[in-house]
C-alpha cells in the first residue's frame, strides 16, 4: 500500500500514473476532492481508496500496518496567497503530523519542498542542508516550505528513511486546473493559441536582456522518476534539489512552444508589474550533484523535448497523463 497526498493535483496524479506503470495499484489517494476540475486527473488511475485529507490521520491510525510508503505531495502552493494561517495548517502542521506518524509506524517518507525556499538566490541554489536556516523566501508559501525543512532537520527522531524534494519550475500534463499557478509553458500555449502572440516580461535588470531571464524548468515525468527512485533506494535521507540542472531563458521557452505548434515566434514584451518587480527572480538553476551522488543516473528531459511532448501529446489533444 502506497499513500499519495495531493493525489488529485498536478504532480500527485502524475506520480500515481508512474506507480501504476510500475504495477503498484494498491494506492491510497489523499486530497480534498471537492474541486471537480481535478477529477480527470485521476479518472484513468488504478486507486484502492480515496481518503479526504481532513480524516486522513484517523484513517492512517487504523490502517498503518498495511502502509509501505508515503509520498506527501499535497500542499497549498499559491504563491500569491498571503494568509499565513492557511500555510501553517496545510503546509507545516499537517506535514509535522505525517512526519510523527512515519516515525511511530516505521513508514518511509518523501515530501514536497520547493525551490521557492531559495528566495532571490542570494546563497545560490545548492541543496546544502547547512545553508537552509539562512534562506530568505519571498512569500508565505516559500516561508512555509522552508519552515518545515528546518523543522525536519532539527528533529532528533526521524523516519528511518525520508527525503524532502525542492521542486523547481515543474511543467507538464495534468495542470489544467491550476489557473494562474499553472506553468509558463501552459500559459504560453493558451496565449499563442488565442492570439498568435506570446507576452514576456521586459527585463528591469541591466544584466539581463528582455526575455533572457532564466529558470530551471523540469518536466513532471522526470520529477516522478526521481520519486520512484527514492522509494526503491530508501537510503541517504535528506533534502534534495529537483530541477533539470540547466537554466533556460523565457525566450527559449516561447520559441519552443511556437515551434511545437508549427508557428513562427511572435513575442511581445510588457513591463514586469511594479508590485512584484523587486521580488522577481532573474535566474534559478538547481545544483543536481547531490541526487546524482546517491546513484540517480537518468538524464533529465531537455526543454525542447519536454515542450514538444507536452504540447503535442497532451495540450493539443486535451489529454491527461
Amino acid at each position: 500500500m502506497i499513500i499519495v497526498t495531493g493525489a488529485a493535483g498536478f504532480i500527485g496524479s502524475c506520480l500515481i500514473d508512474k506507480l501504476n506503470q510500475e504495477n503498484f495499484n494498491f494506492i491510497i489517494a489523499v486530497d480534498d476532492f471537492s474541486n471537480p476540475r481535478k477529477a480527470p486527473n485521476l479518472a484513468s488511475k488504478r486507486i484502492q481508496e480515496r481518503v479526504d485529507r481532513e480524516v486522513f490521520f484517523d484513517w492512517l491510525d487504523q490502517n498503518y500496518h498495511e502502509v509501505e510508503f508515503i509520498f506527501h505531495i499535497g500542499a497549498r502552493t499559491d504563491t500569491t496567497e498571503f494568509d499565513r494561517q492557511i500555510f501553517e495548517h496545510l503546509n507545516v502542521e499537517y506535514s509535522k503530523q505525517i512526519w510523527h506518524r512515519c516515525i511511530q509506524y516505521q513508514i518511509p517518507l518523501v515530501y514536497a519542498s520547493s525551490a521557492a525556499t531559495y528566495g532571490l538566490g542570494e546563497l545560490g541554489y545548492d541543496d546544502n542542508e547547512s545553508l537552509i536556516p539562512q534562506l530568505k523566501p519571498l512569500n508565505p508559501y516559500g516561508d512555509s516550505k522552508n519552515e518545515f525543512d528546518n523543522w525536519a532537520l532539527e528533529q532528533e527522531r526521524k523516519p528511518f528513511f525520508w527525503a524532502g524534494l525542492k521542486f523547481f519550475n515543474v511543467y507538464g500534463p495534468n495542470e489544467y486546473h491550476k489557473d494562474r499557478m499553472a506553468s509558463v509553458i501552459f500559459h504560453a500555449y493558451r496565449q499563442i493559441c488565442q492570439s498568435g502572440h506570446m507576452k514576456l516580461f521586459r527585463s528591469h535588470n541591466p544584466d539581463f536582456a528582455d526575455g533572457e531571464q532564466m529558470r530551471d524548468f523540469v518536466y513532471v515525468k522526470d520529477v516522478v522518476d526521481v520519486c520512484s527512485f527514492l522509494m526503491h533506494h530508501r537510503r541517504n535521507s535528506g533534502i534534495y534539489n529537483l530541477g533539470s540542472g540547466k537554466a533556460r531563458t523565457f525566450r527559449d521557452l516561447a520559441v519552443n512552444t511556437f515551434r511545437a505548434l508549427g508557428l513562427e515566434p511572435q513575442i511581445d514584451f510588457v513591463d514586469t508589474p511594479a508590485d512584484i518587480r523587486d521580488k522577481y527572480q532573474y535566474y534559478t538553476q538547481a545544483n543536481m550533484a547531490k541526487i546524482r551522488s546517491i546513484g540517480y543516473e537518468r538524464p533529465f528531459t531537455s526543454l525542447e523535448d519536454g515542450i514538444t511532448d507536452y504540447v503535442t501529446n497532451y495540450l493539443k489533444a486535451d489529454k491527461y497523463l
